[in-house]
């Protein structure tokens, strides 16, 4: 039986086999083992932005409920078990390598992807658990997705914009149609609103799989200008439902937009036998927490001790917002979450990227805001190196950058340079907000 450090050994030599989309491998290997995702109910969740907040609050939600639920997401932040939970518990060191061996073993000579790997292993442990669902996050598009040999409960589109171009299509028409490919025959569609080129595509491939489709912002609306105080109106997709009192513990408006999936999940899962009171809906959207996603932290400037903080200025402190933003929609809304909830003398950004992301896109959004840019590059063979990242600033910018090539030495040079009144954020990769977060307050998955 192979060690943890043995298991993750072998997923390091995965990672130099590159992307492959396809289902081939998948249902091969599936079918070795018994074919456990046809012995889960399952929540599966596509799009660009916001899958890991929805998939994060249905996991809340329902856990409220008492209801023992998997989540499968990706990426980690620095440990590659988070990709693994049961409720509030992610899976153990003991389970991942026992199971890292079954899939091992029933592969024999045959070759997959670290991605189709830690889907298996994910698929594996949920089946032993005895769960009442699964939710399950696509890695890269929805049709060729390793997790799309599943079929659903209910599918879920959120937010659709451009990423991963060289796989997906170089249109918001064909980056849709994979998000779209998760649309089984029958099985019911929630998706989040976006461009008309967008709702086209869903709207035909719902049409030739004779899957209902419920849209935000058609079927179902919210209503409310705060997260603080919202309402969910269930339009002609819910008739007379309506939901008072919401609110949603994550920052930025786009959460509510989230929260409204959510809510329209859970209104099929009751169709589908689960019991979930408005209350526990409500408890659930309030007490998300979701790592690396709009997180603030209030440190020790020397100590990096947590600070409690009610709105009041900390001597000897930095501030730091961590916000896996990485792609020119979520740094959009990262800007406007800046202006709208946030207050600062100066901002400091710490930024790094993957050479294959729209690098000039980001920085487009986010220099506007930034009193100070610090270069930096987070370990992985498709990280941007410091010189690559400022080729794409304005060569008026350039000069002004900090290039510093080690996590810690950027941390570091942001720190000089802020007071208790500035504000450090780190962005443009959630492989950077996960290296910094483990330096800040260490790693999010326990021994």
């Amino acid at each position: 039986m192979m060690t943890y450090d043995e298991a993750l050994r072998l997923l390091d030599e995965l990672q130099m086999h590159k992307i492959k989309l396809g289902l081939g491998a998948m249902h091969s290997f599936l079918e070795k083992v018994g074919e456990p995702e046809k012995k889960l109910k399952i929540v599966h969740v596509a799009g660009t932005n916001g899958k890991g907040s929805v998939s994060a609050s249905l996991l809340n939600v329902l856990q409220k409920a008492g209801y023992k639920v998997g989540l499968y997401t990706s990426p980690h932040l620095s440990c590659v078990r988070e990709r693994f939970r049961i409720n509030d518990t992610f899976i153990s060191e003991a389970d991942f390598a026992r199971i890292a061996q079954q899939v091992a073993d029933a592969l024999g000579d045959d070759q997959i992807t670290y991605f189709e790997f830690t889907t298996a292993l994910g698929l594996l442990w949920f089946v032993e658990n005895d769960l009442d669902l699964v939710i399950l996050e696509t890695g890269l598009g929805g049709r060729l997705d390793a997790t799309n040999v599943v079929t659903p409960l209910v599918s879920v589109i959120t937010s659709i914009s451009m990423d991963h171009e060289a796989y997906l299509g170089t249109t918001l028409t064909e980056v849709a149609g994979e998000k779209a490919g998760i649309i089984k025959p029958g099985v019911t569609v929630i998706a989040a609103p976006g461009p008309i080129e967008v709702i086209k595509v869903l709207e035909k491939k719902a049409a030739e799989q004779s899957a209902p489709l419920y849209r935000l912002g058609y079927e179902f609306h919210y209503s409310g200008n705060s997260n603080e105080n919202w309402s969910w109106a269930g339009g002609t997709f819910a008739l007379g439902a309506r939901i008072e009192g919401l609110r949603c513990s994550m920052r930025g408006a786009y959460q509510r937009e989230n929260a409204s999936l959510v809510v329209a999940i859970v209104h099929i899962l009751k169709e589908n036998g689960f019991d979930l009171s408005d209350d526990q809906l409500r408890q659930g959207l309030a007490t998300v927490v979701w790592p690396g996603r709009l997180e603030y932290l209030v440190l020790g400037k020397e100590s990096r001790a947590q600070q409690q903080v009610n709105g009041e200025r900390v001597e000897n402190s930095v501030r730091y917002l961590l916000d896996g933003a990485h792609n020119p929609a979520g740094v959009k809304n990262l800007t406007m979450t800046l202006a709208d909830e946030y207050q600062y003398k100066k901002l400091y950004v710490v930024w790094g990227a993957m050479i294959d992301k729209d690098i000039k896109g980001g920085f487009s959004s986010i220099l506007p805001l930034a009193d100070g840019l610090i270069l930096t590059r987070p370990d992985g063979e498709r990280s941007a190196e410091p010189e690559q990242l400022a080729a794409c600033l304005p060569e008026d910018v350039r000069d002004k950058a900090v290039l510093a090539r080690d996590v810690v030495d950027a941390l570091k040079a942001a720190e000089q340079l802020a007071t208790p009144d500035d504000m450090i954020l780190v962005a443009g990769s959630l492989y950077l907000v996960g290296a910094v977060r483990k330096e800040l307050v260490g790693e999010l998955v326990g021994a």
